[in-house]
């Protein structure tokens, strides 16, 4: 059954404690076989990756299928009906309007001692996005991390999705056009994650991945971190509301199971002001469990992982909420914008009752890849930001080395690195010639 917790009960805070803790995630012991997997991929290269997508996804291909071709991706595209390439355009669009506006400015400056200082933004050479195949594969998500990266300049962008029996899905490959996808590759699992980190004789290495998947792709992911770049260990879906009674208990009900319908240990929680509110969003929420299409898997989210908490305030609202810095955040209340100066840990957060989160899952235009498992405490959700890079820039003049200079000579000495300070000191010493 779901959590029913009072904020003014004598337990609460016990209780609150152990639905913080609760782990939702499976943990199979997936890092032995993934790290044979990568080491045999390291070794073989493309002949691994045959073998292994001949295990995993029953099919057979030969090294110059590993790619899909021009005409394979022009073939599929086609099939895509007219009303679902016109929402996913609109989707591409609005995700790039809103990325470019991320872009980071290059900065210099001269200080007061006559030094140059500043920096710069480069994007990364190549990227790989990992995308779940097969017929349930999302083709927003193909959006989000690839309109990103093609905003911040990254040169090379391979996508790897697995087709399992041979099955693709068309709105994947023209969401990859829509993005701007160079590569992709029909090879899924660990396996895939080892062929960009390392490189095969097909796929060449990239530098930076990112992109959901199983509990063997987050396992690769994490092995592989230090050679490449990662964006983040995902975990299950989360939803946190916040509503007062003005609030429709119908649309809360369904905002919650919109999470709770990908995966059985998402999980979905309100916070209310209003007993009365609580106990119809519930009431709801059963009622749609009886028709909704993916009800076993939404149902199983919401016995297993739901909760509902009534507080007396929403002061209070906002403390827990910043305790469970969910993934997704809706403010279903009268002044939402009050409220979100009180919140200081979310991954995206929707304000007001007619913003529904999965408007941000696919046309709002901010990115849809946030921080799990209460990880908006210290990240962020994916950005240009992740494909670009800082280098800084320095420029000594004589005066601004005379100024300075001496003190890092001091400090050099101090940490017993002669040669440190007898690179400033040579320096010095011609100045005074």
């Amino acid at each position: 059954m779901p959590v029913f917790l009072n904020a003014e009960d004598a337990d609460f805070e016990a209780s609150f404690t152990t639905l913080l803790g609760a782990k939702r995630e499976d943990s199979p012991d997936v890092d032995r076989v993934v790290a044979d997997i990568i080491a045999d991929v390291r070794a073989r290269g493309d002949a691994a990756l045959i073998e292994l997508t001949a295990r995993f996804d029953r099919m057979a291909l030969s090294v110059d299928e590993l790619r899909f071709s021009d005409a394979e991706i022009d073939a599929l595209v086609a099939e895509v009906p007219a009303e679902e390439r016109a929402a996913l355009e609109r989707a591409a669009a609005r995700i790039r309007a809103y990325h470019e506006r991320q872009m980071p400015a290059d900065e210099s400056w001269t200080d007061a001692q006559g030094a140059m200082l500043g920096w710069r933004w480069t994007p990364v050479s190549a990227a790989g996005l990992y995308v779940p195949g097969g017929l349930a594969s999302y083709p927003s998500s193909v959006l989000m991390n690839a309109i990103p990266a093609k905003v911040a300049g990254v040169g090379r962008l391979a996508i790897t999705v697995p087709t399992p029996d041979g099955q693709a899905n068309p709105l994947v490959l023209l969401a990859a056009r829509l993005a701007g996808v160079d590569e992709v590759y029909r090879i899924g699992g660990a396996q895939a994650i080892a062929a960009l980190a390392y490189g095969t004789e097909t796929v060449a290495p990239v530098d930076k991945i990112t992109g959901p998947g199983n509990a063997f792709v987050a396992a690769a992911k994490r092995r592989v971190f230090g050679k490449v770049g990662i964006d983040m260990i995902a975990g299950p879906s989360e939803i946190l509301v916040i509503a007062d009674g003005s609030s429709n208990p119908d649309w809360i009900a369904l905002d919650m199971l919109s999470q709770a319908e990908h995966d059985e240990s998402a999980q979905s929680i309100l916070i209310t002001d209003d007993a009365d509110l609580a106990k119809a969003v519930s009431v709801s929420i059963d009622q749609h469990l009886q028709t909704l299409e993916r009800r076993e898997i939404a149902g199983a989210s919401w016995r297993d992982y739901g909760a509902v908490i009534v507080v007396p305030d929403l002061d209070r609202a906002a403390e827990l909420s910043n305790r469970v810095a969910p993934e997704h955040l809706e403010l279903c209340i009268a002044d939402a914008d009050a409220l979100a100066d009180r919140i200081t840990h979310a991954g995206a957060i929707f304000l007001g009752a007619w913003t529904p989160e999965a408007i941000g899952d696919y046309v709002g235009g901010p990115n849809h890849v946030l921080p799990t498992a209460r990880s908006a405490r210290f990240s962020s959700g994916l950005s240009v930001m992740d494909f670009v890079k800082r280098t800084t820039l320095t420029r000594m003049t004589p005066a601004a080395l005379k100024a300075i200079g001496p003190a890092a000579e001091t400090l050099a000495k101090s940490e017993s690195l002669q040669a440190h300070g007898l690179s400033v000191r040579a320096r010095l010493d011609h100045l005074n010639d």
